[in-house]
């Protein structure tokens, strides 16, 4: 008996630390959280941590713009210290801006920040954030081999970032805008710009010896000069229909350089571990899977209280409302996704009004029973005008994009 005593018994180790492997980050060193969300969640291979503002521990924020940037950073540093790494397994981050003035001070702090190897980069305007005036998240990578810059040789470098890092498994991209790669113009013609950005998400993808099909998520970033309609059919051109990656659109405040559109994602090096989920009940799209698997990780398009099926569409009026349909959609993806709610690790949130945030997280929270994941809250735009249409559809919001990492034993 004692052979099968001692195999049970590591089984039950190995399915010990398979449970230990997705944890909740909270350093001591760090200023009171903003919301619900974990400040990071160590999910094995990577850690995603929460959006961070430039508030102190004692509470204060500092007063000028390149310390809160400082700031912000080291709160990042203070929660990826928490897992024993440090800022050189930084792979991408997202940086939302309140006012896009500031970009060329920002650049200056990240290429002090990161004198080597900077991780790859996404810079958005937006209305606001819970700590004025940025907010700024990141995925650390845990093991270095494998970390690599990418960029095509068209590209002029940028001590500030990376147009892409490489990893053991997957690349991550900068946002690459919609202007001309020469001279920084951007045309008049919405869907050249549109065509300028996908090129760019290609010409970095392909530095990294992948194709456009190797992609598992993409932000379109676009402003309301760009047409959502012009933006759809050009980028449904460049992928396979009814396999696109997962998606994310977002109308933000502004871009870096008064780009109009630009592009950031994320793709997988190796093919086989990529597969599409879509709900038996969701016809296939030609612009957004509703999540793709990177092998054990999920990334999931982001959702809205929009109900789904004939005379589809948003006819909730409050964000309490809207938000159960949207944990809804998410779940139905989940679900096809042989996942839950509890091994989601990072969420984006995007809110019509952010003094809403309350509100909506007394609904959100509900959903999780483990630990909270990483989440990153912001509101991109101005508020809509909360009236409905002819046939009573209301504006959306709120949206939700989240990541999921399925626990390895559940295969």
């Amino acid at each position: 008996m004692r052979p099968l005593f001692l195999l049970v018994a590591s089984l039950l180790l190995v399915g010990s630390q398979i449970q230990a492997q997705v944890r909740a980050v909270a350093p001591k060193q760090m200023p009171a959280a903003d919301g619900f969300g974990s400040p990071a969640v160590d999910a094995g291979d990577y850690v995603y941590v929460s959006g961070q503002g430039p508030r102190r521990q004692d509470g204060s924020t500092p007063t000028n713009f390149a310390d809160q940037v400082r700031q912000s950073l080291r709160n990042i540093k203070s929660v990826i210290e928490g897992v024993d790494l440090n800022m050189d397994h930084v792979v991408y981050v997202q940086v939302y801006l309140e006012d896009m003035n500031q970009y060329g001070e920002l650049n200056k702090v990240f290429a002090d920040y990161f004198p080597k190897n900077p991780p790859a980069r996404a810079v958005l305007g937006v209305a606001r954030v819970p700590v004025p005036p940025l907010q700024i998240n990141a995925v650390a990578v845990r093991d270095l081999a494998g970390k690599q810059p990418v960029s095509p040789p068209n590209l002029k470098p940028d001590k500030s970032y990376s147009p892409g890092m490489l990893t053991h498994d997957r690349l991550f991209i900068s946002t690459m805008p919609g202007s001309d790669p020469s001279n920084g113009k951007v045309p008049d013609d919405p869907g050249t710009q549109v065509d300028l950005a996908l090129d760019g998400l290609k010409s970095i993808v392909e530095a990294a010896g992948l194709k456009l099909s190797n992609m598992v998520f993409v932000n379109p970033y676009l402003t309301r000069e760009v047409p959502m309609q012009i933006m759809n059919e050009h980028y449904a051109r460049r992928f396979e229909f009814g396999n696109t990656p997962a998606r994310a659109t977002i109308e933000v405040s502004s871009l870096p350089e008064g780009v109009h559109i630009a592009y950031t994602g994320v793709a997988v090096r190796d093919l086989s571990q990529r597969r599409a989920i879509r709900p038996k009940n969701m016809p296939p799209s030609p612009t957004a899977s509703p999540c793709v698997f990177t092998g054990d990780t999920l990334y999931c398009s982001a959702k809205s209280g929009f109900i789904p099926g004939p005379n589809s569409g948003i006819y909730s009026a409050t964000i309490s409302q809207q938000v159960r349909q949207t944990m809804r959609n998410l779940l139905d993806n989940l679900e096809e996704a042989d996942m839950k709610f509890d091994q989601v690790v990072s969420t984006t949130v995007y809110l019509d009004d952010l003094s809403e945030l309350p509100e909506f997280e007394k609904v959100y929270k509900q959903y999780f029973s483990g630990i909270p994941p990483a989440q990153t809250t912001v509101q991109q735009i101005q508020p809509a005008e909360r009236k409905s249409d002819e046939e009573g559809h209301y504006p959306t919001l709120e949206q939700v994009s989240l990541i999921a990492v399925r626990n390895p034993s559940n295969h």
